[in-house]
């Protein structure tokens, strides 16, 4: 018999969801039916150790909302902005295509 649950654990936003995120959705999603809170905590755990970029990717799906501000707040902190990042993107992706970074 499953444990009762608190709460429906619902993917919100699949947007950019990879398969390898799938699984491991579908994996967080069995543990909160089999486990309760404490199943999810445990795996949500595992996953964060084993693979944070995964497990931000799994949290950004169940609650999209939450991980934007907090990822925004952790900038903050250290005094980043959206437009540094911008800048950041830009400059790799033209390092990568071999061109200029400087502007003209």
């Amino acid at each position: 018999m499953a444990n009762r649950t608190d709460f429906p654990l619902e993917v919100v936003d699949s947007s950019c969801l990879t398969d390898a995120d799938w699984a491991e959705i579908n994996k967080i999603k069995k543990a909160y039916e089999t486990g309760g809170t404490k199943g999810l905590s445990r795996a949500m755990d595992e996953l964060a150790a084993g693979d944070p970029i995964v497990a931000v990717h799994v949290l950004g799906a169940f609650f999209p909302d939450m991980v934007r501000e907090s990822i925004r707040d952790q900038m903050a902190k250290m005094g980043i902005t959206a437009k540094d990042l911008r800048e950041l993107l830009e400059k790799t992706e033209a390092a990568s295509k071999g061109g200029s970074t400087s502007k003209h």
